[in-house]
């Protein structure tokens, strides 16, 4: 890669496959035209990938791990460490490509940078925390050793709103701990969600064969990424609804393996009376409009205390009257483009579903091309669509909760838990309010928008399985062996 030249040669290798350390032309006969969401330019043209090449890819990873398994932790740190170098070296460039590839505004840009950064950094302290345990015998002159081994092979689906971060996420403990990776990206962004991070590993010098990006579509290699015998690990990150699929793939096939799902979501944004109203709104409008709220964790209702409800919708609306909207290259644009046609078409169907439903529309604004301005609708019930289901993107709805306990229960009134947050100025009350939610994490006097690469992060209910980051993730990617020792012989019954 260059820093200096997005037309470099290095860059050509992108309408390439990354296979076995090598890169190397598809050979389906469909292409993916990737295209930037701002102003629709074409980026590259991708040959896709045939099962066949999936399953080169998946003998090289299997290959591979068995060698980097026995590698020294210091090794593995090392590589973590020269990515992170590298990253480091990159940044502007990989910037402009989640920019260009993703419609991530600036801002939000260098917010995903950071936190792909962040994982790989954590992620090179992971071979040295890794650790077994001895556990005692009822057995006469047993010995009993609990192991941390590596999972394996793992197959790592990736989505297009937080490309960079959500890939690395898996692939940089993966990798550390021994594993091998097969990465499926999303074909909307298969540049930041995979090419470009293989090369970066490749420039760290991560042997051949650890970790392979295959760009393929749905119906060639969608299911058989999951059905393959390689892998002991799916880790999937998108919809809810695919992820049940993946689930099903994977423990109803013919080889069952283990799953790590981060599905949808529908943050609860409550609003307690005694709240600091000002703060509330200013959070509001970042969490639910950063990334055009194109984020599984964005803010997806506003859940406000009747007494105070009037004041927040008053101060919360002039606030998101200040945000730009716009070219996403621009410094101070808020929101931006939508990832594509698809995603345009289902908020716009949102949009009129709750005008008919009776929410009432006091901000909206033109659609021009895919960038849509944030649309906000007051009075929406629980029962509304705005309210059920995830939006994901620039609309947000304003429910009246009665008090603290109707607030509470609308908060909990989902199929999803993954994030949540609540504003309060007593923050024992906060404590017991969070504590009330189920969801998988909870941010008090902040927005549901929070992800530390040291603590736990993941869902209940229809927003998955398992958590990723920090020692959670070493329980995710590696396996336990119980391994015996009989130092004496043992007495046998018969």
């Amino acid at each position: 890669m260059s820093s200096n030249d997005n037309n470099s040669n290095a860059y050509s290798d992108f309408h390439l496959q990354f296979i076995g350390g090598e890169w190397q032309k598809g050979k389906d006969d469909s292409i993916n035209t990737d295209t930037n969401p701002y102003n629709g330019d074409t980026i590259v043209e991708i040959q896709q990938a045939t099962k066949d090449q999936l399953d080169e890819a998946y003998d090289a990873a299997d290959q591979a791990q068995a060698k980097w398994a026995k590698t020294t932790p210091a090794e593995r740190a090392a590589v973590m460490y020269k990515v992170v170098s590298i990253l480091d070296q990159r940044q502007d460039e990989i910037v402009d490509w989640l920019i260009k590839e993703s419609g991530s505004t600036r801002i939000k840009a260098m917010v995903e940078f950071s936190s792909a950064r962040a994982i790989t950094l954590e992620a090179a302290s992971f071979p040295n925390r890794v650790h077994g345990e001895i556990r005692p015998s009822n057995t006469p002159g047993k010995e009993n050793f609990i192991y941390r081994e590596p999972i394996g092979v793992v197959a790592v689906i990736s989505p297009w709103n937080f490309p960079l971060h959500l890939t690395q996420r898996s692939i940089a403990p993966a990798l550390a701990l021994g594993n091998a990776v097969v990465l499926k990206p999303a074909s909307d962004t298969p540049i930041t969600g995979g090419l470009l991070l293989a090369k970066v590993f490749e420039e760290a010098g991560l042997p051949k064969g650890l970790l392979n990006v295959v760009v393929g579509s749905g119906s060639e290699i969608g299911d058989a990424i999951v059905e393959h015998k390689a892998p002991s690990l799916v880790s999937f990150t998108g919809s809810t609804s695919v992820g049940q699929h993946i689930g099903e793939l994977a423990n109803g096939g013919e080889y069952i393996k283990q799953v790590a799902l981060e599905l949808g979501g529908n943050s609860p944004f409550v609003v307690l009376k005694d709240a600091d109203i000002e703060q509330a709104a200013k959070a509001a409008a970042f969490g639910k409009f950063l990334h055009q709220g194109q984020i599984c964790i964005a803010i997806n209702r506003v859940i406000v205390e009747d007494e105070i409800y009037d004041d927040f919708v008053e101060r919360f609306l002039a606030h998101v009257k200040t945000l730009n909207v716009g070219d996403p290259n621009k410094q101070d644009t808020a929101v931006g483009p939508i990832i594509n046609e698809k995603q345009l078409k289902s908020l716009k169907e949102k949009i009129a579903k709750a005008q008919e439903e009776g929410a009432k529309m006091i901000l909206s604004g033109e659609i021009e091309g895919q960038v849509v301005p944030p649309h906000i609708f007051t009075e929406v019930t629980r029962e509304m669509d705005l309210s059920c289901n995830e939006v994901f993107g620039p609309l947000v709805g304003i429910i009246r909760a009665k008090d603290e306990d109707d607030a509470l229960s609308i908060a909990n009134d989902s199929m999803y838990g993954l994030s949540s947050a609540v504003f309060t100025a007593d923050m024992q009350k906060g404590l017991r309010f969070a504590r009330g939610i189920r969801a998988g994490m909870t941010h008090i006097n902040d927005i549901s928008v929070n992800d530390e690469s040291n603590t736990p992060f993941g869902g209940e209910k229809n927003s998955g399985i398992g958590r990723f980051n920090g020692e959670w993730v070493l329980e995710e990617f590696t396996r336990t062996h119980w391994i015996s020792m009989q130092n004496e012989p043992r007495q046998y019954p018969f």
